[in-house]
């Protein structure tokens, strides 16, 4: 094929070159006839006779033919053809591009005429002045020039065909003996065969050696050169004289058939495969294997190391930090590295770091704080004391530089010995003997160590051992430090929380209430309950819910429950203390909004909390409640049926948007039961929430159960492993004032009606033996009785109240209330109140849709009450400044 181009581009060199020389030639031609022409004697004179085409025509035809052009045309200056090859042509006017020749000038151009490419030449005829008397051109086509190159075609093509069967011959012979000589293999064999045989004899990790019949090494590998220590003109030598053992050169020498035979080599063993290269015939040459074992034990060892030391990283990963508790990280810490890195570890951490504290620096004394891989009367230091590590010791110079320390021989290491030389000697009797102390650092902070030991045939630390030891203090000072700053928040958040959440139910005569609080597996939340007394025998019970976890929950938590007291002190109903707290968040919300916050980002707003409020009036046995997102309470009856009082659903707090809050009322019998509790007690991932309600109704019921008895049986039922969201639950049973411990009047709008009135009160003090107090109460009644006739409307009602305080209470239509307020000193009233406000321990007003109540609230003992004196002084007082 390589010929054949060969001549086929020389085929095309020669075709293109003459083309190129046949047009040269016409030019030639055409140019070279007309100035011979031209020049011709006699020419001028024939110009000049009488019929110049007579004379000129002959000898034009005649040395057109002898210059091989197609015409030779001879050519007046006005254009009249005188000679011309068709003698039709002559005398006619003929106009072309002779203008040059006319001037005197001769010229060759190129045409396509009719006839295919031609070439014109053109030549000037001069008389003996010099002056132009005609024109002679000569015409010739390119295809009659032709015409004499294609005669010499056929030699080109039978030289090419001769050359092309040379070349066919010579390829073919040279082909047939590289095949015998290459056993048939082709050209991409024979260059993977090259590849192959250049890999083994440099890159083939194996020794590779092939011996001839008689005992001759003909070839060795890069790698056989090395395993056996060969000189380097081995090959073609003698096996027996290269230096090897003697058991290897027999073998190598011999015919013998070898598998995985070891031999010796200095200090290697060498595995030895030996095979024929001819294995069913005479036995010619040998090839021979060599694998380096003490190497690949050596990798193998290691590559085994390195495996067990990722997965004990990775089983270390699951394990170290799967709770948030410090001592317990640290546990972990030291149970992962025993007893796959080493025989014994064990973790100190500073004091700070427990107690979730940031630490201020490093310390040398740190507390033990986690043992693994001991028995009970081992040597070290016990679990939970504090020690304080002498100034050049390795765990003091760990701590002062933050870097690891490598103690490989203990016996050899003064520096530890000296921190206590009794136990150090006890500790080496125990059998340990190597030491790694690596910091665990977070943040560039040190928050302990860590202690690596190997005792018995355990090798001794190595700086490999060091680097592991790193990595996996390295993730454990992680997982510490995160569970140091949940410990702190922890702790921060109990505290806050135990602060603001209740820490008893105050003591009421109303309802016998038990109560329980869990917190979530996430922490402190925002979950809380109150029991707040309020005036003439009435509880409220609240519970909330606060989103989330954390401070901020607790802190909100917080917020809402002064709100709800500071609410309740006004005596407001269940749906206006809502309303007004659901207006409350939402402007706290929106000042949280407004307030730049830090750069950490915003807190949580409080909208989205929940809370029911339900107040019980032991007089009436009447139950009011509203809620604001919350669940609805349960109401369990003496004979142990449970049902659910449901008030009309209203928007979380802070989304009410103006609405009204709504209330549901139930009249309950005495020995009753309100369950009171968050969304944290429903909420599982087995159960909705209609059977949670019923779980909760199947709980809470039953006769004859005291309240302990209903949150013990409701926590265990309900929640049988720690909850995600916190719970609190609120049981209350319900008690009623005896009738005859309530007295109630009604009073005509007369002043005269008041001493009567004042009159039964007294009878009916004197009746539950409260003599010691009536002067103070008759006070009191006088002046709310006497306010209520003069400036309130009808009805007018007074009501005693006997529980563990006496309760007066002086009821209207009107909804102004009285305010204490200083008299002048011209004024004759107005000092009524502080009469009130000095007998009572509290008094107040509440307000209701038929009117007002005020009331007053005495201790039942006599120690609250002035004495006549001091009475005379409160009022001398109000008259010192008077001018009489």
């Amino acid at each position: 094929m390589l010929v054949i181009l060969l001549v086929a581009a020389a085929l095309v060199a020669v075709v293109v070159q003459t083309r190129r020389d046949t047009m040269a030639d016409a030019r030639h031609r055409s140019l070279a006839a007309a100035e011979s022409f031209a020049h011709a004697p006699g020419l001028v004179a024939a110009l000049n006779g009488p019929d110049p085409s007579a004379t000129l025509q002959p000898l034009a035809e005649e040395t057109r033919k002898a210059a091989g052009v197609d015409a030779l045309i001879v050519y007046r200056l006005d254009g009249i053809t005188l000679t011309h090859s068709d003698v039709s042509q002559l005398g006619k006017h003929v106009i072309g591009p002779y203008a040059q020749a006319a001037e005197g000038q001769t010229f060759t151009r190129t045409f396509k005429g009719a006839l295919g490419p031609s070439v014109i030449s053109a030549a000037p005829v001069k008389d003996a002045s010099g002056q132009v008397v005609g024109i002679v051109s000569a015409p010739v086509t390119v295809e009659t020039v032709q015409k004499t190159v294609n005669r010499q075609l056929p030699v080109f093509l039978v030289s090419a065909g001769a050359a092309v069967a040379l070349a066919a011959v010579g390829a073919g012979l040279v082909s047939r003996r590289l095949s015998r000589q290459t056993h048939g293999l082709g050209p991409a064999e024979m260059t993977r065969m090259y590849e192959h045989h250049d890999a083994v004899l440099h890159a083939v990790r194996e020794g590779v050696l092939i011996t001839g019949a008689d005992g001759r090494l003909l070839l060795a590998n890069d790698e056989a050169r090395r395993l056996l220590d060969l000189p380097a003109d081995a090959e073609g030598r003698p096996v027996d004289s290269l230096g090897l053992e003697p058991g290897t050169a027999e073998l190598l020498a011999s015919d013998r058939i070898a598998t995985d035979e070891v031999h010796l080599a200095a200090d290697r063993l060498l595995s030895l495969n030996k095979r024929s290269t001819t294995p069913f015939g005479v036995h010619r040459t040998s090839v021979v294997t060599l694998r380096d074992t003490t190497e690949l034990r050596t990798l193998s060892g290691r590559a085994e190391v390195a495996r067990g030391r990722l997965r004990l990283l990775y089983d270390a990963g699951l394990r170290i930090g799967s709770t948030l508790d410090v001592a317990r990280t640290a546990e972990e810490l030291a149970q992962s590295a025993v007893p796959g890195f080493a025989d014994v570890v064990t973790v100190e951490l500073q004091d700070l770091v427990l107690r979730g504290e940031e630490p201020s620096g490093a310390s040398t004394e740190l507390r033990r704080t986690a043992v693994a891989g001991l028995a009970e009367d081992h040597p070290l230091y016990p679990v939970g004391q504090l020690i304080h590590f002498v100034p050049g010791t390795p765990v003091a110079t760990s701590v002062a530089d933050g870097r690891s320390v490598l103690e490989p021989d203990l016996a050899r290491s003064p520096g530890w010995q000296g921190q206590d030389r009794a136990r150090a000697q006890e500790i080496l009797d125990y059998g340990i003997h190597s030491l790694a102390v690596v910091p665990l650092q977070a943040r560039g902070v040190v928050l302990g160590l860590v202690n690596f030991w190997r005792a018995g045939d355990s090798p001794p630390f190595d700086r490999e051992d060091l680097s592991f030891a790193e990595e996996l203090a390295g993730r454990a000072a992680v997982s510490i430090d995160n569970a140091r700053r949940y410990t702190r928040e922890h702790a921060t958040a109990v505290t806050l929380q135990r602060s603001l959440m209740p820490r008893g139910v105050p003591a009421q005569e109303s309802l016998d209430v038990a109560h329980r609080y869990l917190p979530a597996q996430a922490g402190v939340g925002g979950d809380w309950f109150d029991v707040i007394p309020l005036p003439g025998a009435r509880v409220a019970l609240v519970v909330g819910d606060v989103v989330g976890h954390g401070l901020h929950a607790a802190a909100t938590m917080g917020r809402l429950r002064v709100a709800i007291h500071n609410f309740s002190t006004l005596d407001l109903p269940p749906d206006e203390l809502l309303s007004h707290l659901d207006e409350l968040v939402a402007r706290i919300d929106l000042q949280d909004e407004d307030t730049e916050e830090p750069e950490d980002g915003a807190q949580p707003a409080i909208t989205g909390a929940t809370c029911l409020y339900v107040v019980y009036d032991a007089v009436s046995g009447l139950v009011t409640a509203a809620t604001a997102g919350h669940p609805p309470p349960a109401l369990a009856h003496p004979d142990g049926t449970v049902t659910f009082l449901r008030p009309p659903v209203s928007p979380p707090l802070g989304l009410n948007a103006g609405m009204p809050v709504e209330t549901a009322e139930a009249t309950l019998p005495e020995g009753s039961r309100l369950v009171l509790y968050t969304d944290g007690l429903l909420h599982n991932r087995t159960r909705d929430l209609d059977a949670a309600l019923e779980a909760l109704r199947q709980a809470a019921g039953g006769p004859d159960r005291r309240p302990e008895q209903v949150c013990a049986e409701v926590m265990e039922s309900m929640l049988p492993t720690r909850p995600d969201d916190d719970v609190a639950l609120l049981v209350a049973q319900t008690r009623l004032l005896a009738p005859d411990r309530v007295a109630e009047w009604d009073v005509e709008p007369d002043p005269a009606a008041v001493g009567p009135v004042r009159n039964a009160c007294a009878r009916k003090l004197a009746e539950w033996g409260l003599d010691d107090i009536s002067f103070g109460t008759e006070l009191i009644l006088s002046e709310l009785i006497t306010n209520a006739v003069r400036y309130g409307k009808v009805p007018i009602r007074v009501r005693l109240l006997l529980t563990e305080t006496l309760v007066c209470e002086v009821s209207d239509g009107s909804s102004t209330a009285p305010h204490i307020r200083r008299a002048k000193d011209t004024d004759e009233g107005g000092r009524g109140l502080f009469l009130v406000a000095r007998y009572a321990e509290r008094w107040g007003t509440r307000y209701s849709t038929r009117g007002k109540t005020i009331w007053a609230s005495q201790s039942l003992d006599s120690g609250g009450s002035p004495d006549d004196e001091a009475l005379g002084d409160m009022f001398a007082g109000e008259w010192d400044d008077l001018e009489l």
